[in-house]
């Protein structure tokens, strides 16, 4: 597991010198993002399938812990190459 990875921002192919974090990284294949808030916007699902493309993973979970029984905090996204 790591945590914190950082990922390059790429535009039509070309480095930016931007780059995005990945809350945690489990076996250099799932993507994990955290949150804890009331209400879970829509930019919050944009931000992990960003990061699932840019990192060229397959699968993300969006959790949020502020909710009273976890299951109901945990989203799965896949990355459809």
């Amino acid at each position: 597991m790591q945590n914190q990875v950082p990922v390059k921002l790429f535009y039509k192919g070309f480095d930016t010198g931007k780059h995005y974090i990945i809350d945690l990284l489990i076996e250099n294949e799932i993507v994990i993002e955290i949150k804890c808030c009331d209400v879970m916007p829509p930019v919050y699902t944009a931000q992990i399938i960003s990061y699932l493309k840019l990192s060229q993973k397959r699968l993300g979970f969006l959790v949020n812990f502020h909710v009273p029984v976890i299951k109901e905090g945990i989203k799965r996204f896949v990355n459809n190459f």
